[in-house]
């Protein structure tokens, strides 16, 4: 069963297929399935032309496996990856000349 642990929209700065991003939606996500777990930074940049504008597109998503291994979800390791996200997410972004700004949230974070 995959699900968000945490997701929260950005303001960020990125050109993918010729269209400018300003928002980036960032999850961590958690899939577990026969006795695994797995869990994975991941990012999604979008338009966001104007306030009201989520609709998140999916050319510009990117993601990382962060862990994989037998067991089941532990609070206690959320808690550090959600330490480590921003830095999983930077290193993702840079590789796509890309940036969020975490100074410039667009919501409060959802956490799962």
């Amino acid at each position: 069963m995959e699900m968000n642990v945490y997701s929260q929209y950005f303001e960020a700065q990125a050109t993918f297929n010729g269209v400018e991003r300003r928002g980036a939606l960032v999850l961590l996500i958690s899939d577990s399935e026969a006795g695994r777990i797995s869990y994975k930074a991941a990012v999604s940049f979008f338009p966001h032309r104007d306030p009201e504008d989520f609709s998140v597109s999916f050319d510009a998503y990117f993601e990382k496996e962060i862990f994989n291994a037998p067991g089941r979800r532990s609070k206690k390791r959320e808690a550090a990856f959600l330490q480590s996200l921003r830095s999983e997410i930077d290193t993702i972004a840079a590789e796509h000349d890309a940036r969020v700004d975490w100074g410039h949230p667009l919501n409060e974070a959802r956490m799962g």
